[in-house]
């Protein structure tokens, strides 16, 4: 089956974001691109004599149905990008609007808009130069795409509007200015190609696609860890027990969870604790035969959530490369097709399914906490991790109501977004993807998940100090223990730990 993709240079991928986003990378697209942007123009400045195409000599919208005499056309396009510039709420922080606009540079390059060369040069510096438009959260229905947040990309390209640059809020003119760049021109329907499409909730979800893998891997280190606190057997990660049950993201978690254990000295062998001995005189055993399912079924608990993320990756990386807006512009099919490619019902449902299953992760990484704490459960570890005076001082006991609270919202974020279409723009609009509010949420909801993890790490690296069992770690988690440690102190006395938190949590956060 083909895969409907077009032929170009320039391939955006998620790692190309994490450089361009983290690791001070620049984006330059390639010459043989620009020619073909410059020739798609050409063909539509051509095509578009004598006919109606919309957004060029036609209203927006449900106003398509008005013609637009030329006299007008260029006060047209100022006109969507300002009257749409309509968004609420706090602004998108820098990473996201970065990654917004590489979504949106991806969207032009696929030389499918008609849009003028121009415009990809502008938006290309804005990237490299770290001019970051002012985005606020709010306003974006996902259908027509992301019109009203894009519009404010778009108001800061005509030089209008403010953006963050070099950690302060300017007036684009004056950044514009002071960086020799000059506001974009209008040519034939710069307006609309530069409002029109799914590049903030695709650069949310690159984002967000980035941390939810980070906090799958910290989950599988993490659950390797409390396995070698509670001393589990190993058969719960064996190839030949999770290869039986065929889903490949269960063999992959095991077969990760084995490489990180393979060098731990905590694990117990079934073959020899329990198959060796008839033990026909015990009656009660001491240890558990079978830890709890928050430790003994990690392979199958965090199994779908990382097939959730493969999936999510691929389609990100699709919409990071597709032409988003509408009409298309053909020149190899000498024609402009009318339709939807703006519609954002696939990242909508994406980062619904990305937002479900880290909250699933939240909610194992707390019931693990809870293990920790649980001196009745646990059965080795003292109330709360205290290893002060019981009574008179506390351990983390009160980092527990954190950890529940956090999971609790998360737990009533996890409700879709994606089947809450509400019609609007006279009806014109009669289904719609929330796709930007369902990115949002995952954000919010990846957020929670960190705050969860940290108070995690900081109880494994506390209750490994209980059991003074440093020296019988894996490499991986022994590394990892050093790492909190070199953050945090081992807690004997009673002490605030919300700085401690931020910190570990900051340190979880890097990519």
């Amino acid at each position: 089956m083909p895969d409907g993709r077009y032929e170009n240079d320039m391939q955006i991928t998620l790692e190309q974001i994490h450089g361009l986003l983290y690791q001070g990378e620049a984006l330059e697209v390639p010459a043989e691109d620009l020619k073909k942007i410059e020739n798609c123009h050409q063909f539509l400045a051509q095509f578009a004599q004598e006919k109606i195409i919309y957004g060029i000599n036609t209203g927006f919208g449900p106003m398509a149905q008005w013609r637009v005499e030329d006299e007008y056309l260029e006060a047209l396009q100022y006109n969507i990008i300002r009257s749409h510039s309509t968004g609420a709420g706090a602004p998108l922080a820098d990473e996201y609007v970065k990654a917004a606009m590489v979504a949106r540079l991806g969207s032009f390059v696929q030389s499918k808009s008609g849009i003028h060369v121009e415009a990809v040069l502008l938006l290309q510096s804005f990237i490299n130069k770290n001019i970051f438009p002012f985005i606020p959260e709010h306003g974006s229905v996902g259908a027509s795409g992301d019109l009203v947040q894009l519009a404010h990309i778009a108001l800061c390209m005509i030089g209008e509007g403010k953006v963050h640059y070099r950690g302060e809020w300017k007036p684009t003119s004056e950044v514009m200015e002071a960086e020799g760049l000059k506001p974009l021109s209008i040519h034939i329907r710069e307006g609309l190609s530069a409002t029109n499409g799914t590049s903030v909730m695709t650069g949310i979800g690159a984002v967000n696609q980035l941390h939810a893998e980070n906090l799958l891997r910290w989950a599988i280190v993490s659950g390797v860890w409390m396995n070698e606190i509670a001393e589990s057997y190993d058969d719960s990660i064996s190839e030949p027990l999770n290869r039986c049950r065929r889903h490949y993201g269960q063999q992959y978690v095991a077969e990760q969870m084995r490489q990180i254990a393979a060098t731990s000295k905590c694990l117990k062998k079934r073959e020899h604790a329990l198959y060796d001995h008839g033990h026909k005189d015990v009656k009660v055993f001491t240890d558990k035969v079978q830890a709890y399912y928050s430790l003994r079924c990690l392979p199958q608990i965090l199994g779908p959530i990382h097939e959730t993320l493969e999936n999510a990756r691929r389609v990100i990386e699709e919409e990071l490369n597709a032409a988003s807006d509408n009409p298309i512009v053909d020149p190899e099919a000498g024609n402009v097709f009318h339709g939807g490619n703006f519609h954002g019902d696939y990242i909508s449902l994406e980062e619904d399914k990305v937002k479900i299953a880290l909250v699933r992760l939240t909610m194992t990484a707390e019931r693990q906490l809870n293990y920790l704490f649980h001196d009745r459960i646990n059965g080795i570890l003292p109330p709360f991790l205290n290893m002060g005076t019981l009574g008179l001082n506390y351990g983390m006991q009160a980092c527990q109501f954190t950890a529940t609270s956090t999971t609790a919202e998360s737990q009533t974020l996890a409700m879709p977004n994606y089947v809450h279409s509400i019609p609007n723009n006279n009806d014109n609009q009669d289904i719609v993807s929330m796709g930007t509010n369902s990115a949002l949420l995952c954000k919010h909801v990846i957020e929670n998940a960190y705050q969860v993890m940290t108070i995690l790490m900081m109880a494994l690296a506390q209750a490994t100090d209980c059991l003074q069992m440093r020296g019988r770690l894996s490499n991986t988690t022994g590394e990892l223990y050093d790492a909190l440690r070199a953050l945090t102190p081992t807690i004997l006395e009673d002490t605030p730990f919300y700085e401690d938190i931020e910190k570990v949590k900051r340190y979880l956060m890097t990519l």
